[in-house]
């Protein structure tokens, strides 16, 4: 049990944190929301793909403020260590203070959007709370593809200035994002017609940080599905019979683990776990600093399905080689974002086919289509089955916005600093919510949350709490 202040707001945030709530699931994090306006006699509205809105009266003498919408999304990024046995459709977060930060044992802690809807919460329950006439909008669905926001329609929010509080750095205000695209390669492949008599091996790839394939992806961090292939290629002349190749399980997080299942002589597995070791070294090398606990092995394994043919092994390894990932750009107008970049987030075989999810980002729509053709054309170069998603608008910057200027004069009021507007790389429902609402005046802010979208997620206490103190006043300011 948590004892932070402010109170309400971590009362609220450890009731979610109960709840589960993986993307597609968030019915009983909904009916929760819903609880808790039905607990403040405040009247909410449940659409078809299951948002919920809470409509909240303004504060006496200050009705005739125009409506603030303050919206977070219910759903999580659910990633675990291998060594985890959380099951996310069932078990509740188990959160933990360390020092000055909150995470979760094992897993992915859920501040992403988690703190945002405490937040919003811990204002029915705020006395120096003052506003106007308030709407609490709750999406499902952000982390799978930003389905719940696509959902909205008109009339389901009536307010026309918006504050998302899904930013993960302290003291920043966020007036911009890449829109984004989903290239998934479907590789058919054929398999040995006669079980193959050798001994069993797994290869693994562990110990990686992983994190937000937008937020995390300039800083080089590894990617567990390229550091098999590069193992299996450096595996190569030993003559082994490939089974299986999955990493990754999320398409916006930078995979933190991989393996590979593989036929192999005894005599030839000493070389392999000598390749194992070397490629352990040299990733350790090449990722000083940023992944210093990567760890390469080969043990004994079991194998579910017959090897793959020698021609599907060999098309198979030479097209994962030729994905791509990482960041392509750095935007000339804002120093230090991404413009451009791809994300090689999984891999998964099946009995007849490999499938290859990556995702590409961008603020330049252009660029955006140059990226997912680019993965794109290596695929159909493999025979591959390419399937793209229709994508999501970016969110371009408004830097006269009114809510930018009012949250920009609260900050240095409080703090005495006054945040330079910024745009991130990662994707927020401000492009949709711009794009179905135009003229909308939105900005974003959030606390200080570290290693979203990995087992290593955590949200710093004192910038919650400066987060929220900002919220208060701005609405105060505002009303």
């Amino acid at each position: 049990m948590l004892n932070l202040e402010p109170k309400s707001l971590w009362d609220y945030f450890q009731s979610l944190s109960r709840i589960p709530r993986p993307s597609g699931h968030e019915k009983a994090a909904a009916d929760w929301v819903v609880s808790v306006a039905k607990a403040h006699r405040l009247p909410y509205e449940r659409s078809a793909v299951g948002n919920v809105v809470i409509r909240v009266p303004a504060t006496p003498g200050h009705e005739k403020a125009p409506v603030t919408i303050l919206q977070g999304h219910l759903d999580m990024v659910c990633e675990k260590n291998s060594s985890s046995n959380h099951d996310f459709l069932k078990d509740p977060l188990a959160l933990r203070q360390e020092g000055n930060t909150v995470k979760a044992t094992g897993t992915t802690l859920g501040a992403d959007n988690g703190i945002g809807v405490a937040m919003s919460l811990a204002l029915l329950d705020d006395p120096a709370s003052v506003h106007g006439p308030l709407e609490l909008l709750f999406t499902v669905d952000e982390e799978r593809g930003l389905n719940g926001v696509n959902g909205l329609t008109p009339g389901f929010i009536k307010g026309r200035r918006l504050l998302n509080l899904d930013t993960e750095e302290d003291g920043s205000i966020y007036v911009g994002c890449a829109g984004g695209q989903d290239t998934v390669l479907t590789l058919r492949v054929a398999r040995a017609a006669a079980p193959d008599p050798r001994p069993v091996f797994k290869l693994s790839v562990t110990g990686l940080r992983g994190g937000h394939s937008g937020g995390d992806i300039h800083e080089g961090r590894g990617n567990a599905n390229r550091l098999l292939v590069r193992t299996l290629q450096a595996m190569g002349r030993m003559g082994f019979g490939l089974v299986s190749v999955d990493g990754g399980s999320k398409r916006n997080a930078i995979p933190r683990e991989a393996f590979a299942v593989f036929h192999m002589d005894k005599d030839q597995i000493g070389a392999a776990r000598d390749a194992a070791a070397k490629m352990q070294a040299t990733a350790r090398l090449e990722l000083k600093g940023l992944d210093d606990a990567v760890d390469i092995s080969v043990e004994a394994g079991k194998a579910e399905l017959p090897p793959l043919s020698p021609v599907s092994q060999t098309k198979l390894l030479t097209l994962l080689a030729a994905i791509p990932h990482g960041y392509t750009a750095f935007s000339r107008d804002i120093p230090g974002l991404v413009e451009t970049s791809t994300n090689f987030a999984i891999v998964s075989t099946f009995k007849g086919k490999v499938e290859i999810c990556t995702s590409q980002r961008s603020s330049v729509m252009s660029q955006l289509a140059w990226a997912a053709d680019w993965v794109a054309s290596i695929g159909r170069l493999a025979g591959a089955r390419v399937v793209q998603s229709d994508g999501y608008p970016g969110w371009k910057p408004n830097l006269d916005s009114p809510i930018l200027k009012a949250a920009q004069a609260t900050f240095m009021r409080l703090y005495g600093v006054e945040p330079a507007p910024k745009a991130i790389h990662a994707g927020l429902e401000c492009g949709i919510i711009g794009d179905k609402f135009p003229g909308m005046d939105m900005i974003s802010i959030g606390p200080e949350i570290r290693n979203a979208h990995s087992p290593d997620e955590e949200v710093h206490i004192d910038s919650v709490q400066k987060t929220y103190k900002v919220l208060v006043d701005l609405l105060k300011d505002l009303a």
